[in-house]
């Protein structure tokens, strides 16, 4: 009985602490109109009136629920950016999602939202403006939302001119600027190739170590010509920007750590290839 009624003093004290803010100003205009029992009455309404308008907006200011939401919506929009779905670019949301391990009633969801995405008023900024204020300081988010854009633009293998001016607006709109979106352009470009050479290699064609290496530094976006200490810095930044538990932490939707760990897999196995390059020079 004695454990009980700790369990129940310690949740009766806690209530009090997350809503004495409401309890207050319920309590004082209960006590005003009420006396004793307006003051409790009054209390008692705060503090169910608070913690129903927390969790709403709990749900509403949600950044990875958001993060999700604009995902899907804008990987639709970029897929229907050239008039007409693409199977590549189907294909790519679809693996997109297997990555992620959706469950069915999640997988229902994201489709639903690429197709709101495809549609011609669909307007991207309805998603984007919330997600932007949500993660305006968290600058590894960002960037990964770009990549995951980035990627499904360049699914059909090159980026047009129309997905080109979506993706503008979507760094426009999370508050990023050109230098950054070119950079960023850039390594996705030596990522898509790098992958795609690799995984050319490890099937029997044929693709020389010269390109791959060139292609290494480029997604590590560092010049050939840079220092040790200086490849290390930027593949150490790299794996921090991508590390999936602090992206999680920073609103990244759980289900998209996998692609996080793919990225930082990805940075790894470049890194390592210009290692063992310069160690055999």
């Amino acid at each position: 009985m004695s454990f009980s009624s700790e369990n129940a003093g310690f949740s009766l004290g806690r209530l009090i602490r997350n809503n004495r803010t409401a309890l207050i100003i319920g309590g004082l205009i209960g006590l005003m109109s009420g006396g004793l029992f307006g003051l409790v009455f009054g209390a008692g309404i705060a503090v169910v009136l608070s913690s129903a308008l927390k969790k709403a907006l709990g749900n509403a200011l949600n950044p990875q629920d958001a993060f999700f939401r604009a995902t899907f919506t804008v990987m639709g929009k970029l897929a229907k950016a050239d008039g007409r779905v693409s199977e590549e670019e189907i294909q790519y949301a679809r693996e997109v999602m297997n990555r992620m391990g959706l469950s069915d009633e999640r997988r229902r969801v994201a489709m639903e939202l690429f197709s709101q995405g495809k549609e011609s008023d669909f307007d991207i900024s309805e998603v984007l403006r919330p997600l932007s204020a949500l993660i305006r300081y968290r600058i590894p988010l960002k960037m990964m939302f770009v990549e995951i854009q980035l990627q499904a633009a360049m699914a059909d293998g090159k980026v047009s001119e129309a997905e080109s001016i979506i993706i503008r607006e979507v760094c426009h709109l999370l508050q990023m600027s050109q230098a950054e979106m070119a950079a960023l352009m850039a390594r996705m470009q030596s990522q898509f190739s790098y992958q795609q050479h690799s995984y050319q290699s490890h099937h029997g064609g044929y693709v020389s170590e010269q390109e791959l290496l060139k292609e290494s530094y480029g997604v590590l976006g560092v010049a050939e010509s840079v220092s040790d200490a200086e490849l290390k810095k930027a593949y150490r930044r790299l794996m921090n920007q991508h590390h999936p538990d602090k992206l999680v932490a920073k609103g990244l939707p759980e289900d998209m750590m996998q692609l996080a760990k793919e990225k930082t897999q990805e940075i790894q196995a470049a890194y390592d290839r210009i290692r063992e390059a310069r160690k055999k020079s």
